[in-house]
């Protein structure tokens, strides 16, 4: 029970509860309860998710409506529909834990350029720690959809209003972007990776705190503004 009780920890104690848990190396309870709430996020959403619409918009978008039978544009809403299902199934049991894994590695070479080496192990309970925020927003974002009769895309991305674009209006699809990038669960998932870097290396805890908000400040520059606006966004 040791093992479950000192990754939550965080949440109620995060500076002692970090450090004592990437000591320990708690990396494994943390994965598993990140692989359960986004698994039941991208479960639930697919139950709840009226997909005709938004099958229907981009079908429209493309110009693949013109000329469809009901019965093909059934399977099209169906097949986005399963699609849904498996991909949030995917995302929680798969593509989360890789992410844990390369923030680790993230976080080695980093430890590496900062002569700040540390154990394997403790930079993988640091990246593992630090994805509990995550975890969080998806245990409540599940909460919310169930909650819920039926939910379109654009509906769900506002169901929990966690960052700066949802609470601003009349923002230009540019400010917009920006605006997201200014995320409560994100900035506090930066701030855990920094003090788990911190725990796991023996950096001071505000370096450690600042170079991780650096690092996200990099990565949703480049993954949420720049390339979306390479990809013809205003």
């Amino acid at each position: 029970m040791t093992s479950l009780v000192q990754p939550v920890r965080v949440f109620v104690d995060p500076l002692e509860g970090t450090r004592t848990a990437v000591e320990a190396r708690r990396w494994v309870w943390p994965l598993l309860i990140l692989a359960l709430c986004v698994s039941a996020s991208g479960t639930l959403y697919s139950l709840r998710w009226d997909a005709a619409p938004d099958v229907i918009r981009e079908l429209q978008a493309s110009g693949g409506l013109a000329g469809m039978s009901e019965a093909d544009l059934t399977d099209n809403i169906q097949t986005a529909t399963r699609k849904a299902l498996v991909g949030g199934i995917a995302k929680g049991v798969f593509v989360m834990p890789l992410l844990a894994l390369l923030l680790a590695c993230v976080l080695w070479v980093v430890g590496w350029l900062f002569d700040q080496k540390a154990p394997f192990e403790r930079l993988m309970s640091a990246a593992a720690l630090a994805l509990l925020p995550i975890a969080l927003y998806h245990l409540i974002f599940t909460i919310c959809a169930a909650s819920q009769h039926s939910l379109t895309a654009a509906r769900a991305a506002q169901l929990v209003p966690s960052h700066l674009g949802a609470v601003l209006s009349g923002l230009s699809p540019k400010m917009l972007r920006v605006a997201s990038t200014v995320d409560f669960f994100n900035l506090w998932s930066a701030c855990q990776l920094g003090l788990g870097f911190s725990a796991a290396t023996g950096m001071g805890r505000g370096r450690a705190v600042g170079l991780t908000l650096v690092m996200y400040a990099m990565f949703a520059g480049v993954t949420m503004i720049g390339l979306p606006a390479m990809g013809g966004g205003r």
